[in-house]
């Protein structure tokens, strides 16, 4: 029977994960950070990466990773989803990384870049639009990619082309920063020259089903950052309304309101339990991963967003304004919605698994 609690390791991962993100990526430092438009914080990255060796999670320990599981990434994921962190482990330490374990790791190129990765020496990033569905079509052949997640904070790319999958080197590039919702996950336009420095890895075949492994494997560890997004907005309104008076009571005494959060804490509830059926199946291999992916993706982003709208309106005239940070998980819950494929993509997606005629 599948074992969807949470394991003392990742407990004492969760603990760690959160005492770094607290002293060093509080919601005033990175409101801060990304009003300034520049969101990344280095030595938050190289504590996270390096220091707790988080990077390496995925990467077995011959090629210097830490041997752990998807479980792992996935607590990993939901406390920077509640710190909405601006940190590229989404798209760097799992989406790269399990491309790179989907191709062969005994070729010197790919286990020395897995190494690169493991030990955040480096960073790399899939050059594919963030909104690519691991079930749709894949830019290939293309000479530029917009809407290249973390882009300008990667220092290799991996690129499809038609005879296979190439790593190039960011500064032999062109990234060009484009204006995104989510100011904590910046979004670039990757532009190839002909003269750019890459390394085959792969040819076709096996390019493409590694790059829908790294796919599919994002957007089931992306229903744990939702998750940990929507508890935050959860847990920070009712702290509100316990605190915020009307008519001499606690706003949250208001049964309108208490009705609003419990709904809430329900929906909340069921997709702690999407994502980590997600993070468990594509952490024993199941042969029902995609069918697991596809369920946490088509309710936890819906989940996420209703939670971040909860939070503002909630929070009433100050839930508004850009001091307060629920306009930062609003927009990262609108972002990541669309991400690695819409609900209503997985939805499709899902009704082809499952052999149901989709209306």
């Amino acid at each position: 029977m599948t074992d969807l609690l949470y394991s003392e390791a990742e407990d004492d991962l969760r603990a760690a994960v959160r005492s770094l993100l607290t002293d060093r990526s509080d919601t005033t430092s990175v409101l801060v950070r990304a009003e300034g438009g520049a969101p990344y914080d280095a030595e938050l990255w190289k504590a996270l990466a390096s220091d707790m060796g988080a990077a390496g999670l995925l990467v077995p320990e011959k090629l210097g990773g830490q041997g752990a599981s998807h479980r792992e990434a996935a607590v990993v994921l939901e406390e920077l989803g509640r710190a909405v962190a601006p940190a590229p482990y989404l798209t760097s330490s799992v989406i790269a990384t399990e491309t790179l374990l989907g191709l062969d790791t005994e070729t010197p190129e790919v286990a020395e870049l897995l190494t690169a990765l493991a030990t955040g020496r480096r960073t790399a990033v899939l050059a594919v639009p963030l909104s690519t569905s691991p079930h749709g079509p894949l830019p290939v052949d293309a000479s530029t990619i917009t809407g290249v997640a973390d882009a300008v904070a990667a220092d290799v790319l991996l690129v499809l082309k038609s005879d296979g999958l190439y790593a190039v080197e960011k500064t032999s590039v062109t990234v060009v920063a484009q204006t995104p919702l989510d100011l904590t996950r910046p979004l670039a336009a990757v532009t190839l020259g002909d003269r750019a420095a890459a390394t085959r890895l792969a040819d076709a075949g096996a390019a493409e089903r590694a790059v829908r492994r790294g796919l599919l494997t994002g957007a089931g560890l992306l229903a744990s950052e939702q998750l940990g997004l929507a508890e935050w907005c959860l847990e920070e309104t009712v702290r509100h309304t316990r605190g915020r008076h009307q008519f001499n009571r606690p706003i949250g005494s208001f049964q309108a309101l208490k009705h609003r959060m419990a709904q809430l804490w329900l929906e909340v509830v069921s997709a702690r339990a999407a994502a980590r059926n997600a993070a468990d199946a594509l952490a024993t291999d199941s042969p029902e991963a995609a069918l697991a992916v596809a369920v946490a993706q088509a309710y936890t982003s819906r989940v996420a967003v209703h939670a971040a709208e909860e939070c503002v309106q909630l929070h009433a005239g100050i839930g508004m304004t850009w001091e307060h940070p629920a306009h930062l998980y609003l927009k990262r819950a609108k972002s990541d919605e669309i991400a690695l494929g819409t609900p209503g993509r997985h939805k499709e997606a899902l009704a082809e698994l499952v052999d149901l005629q989709a209306p």
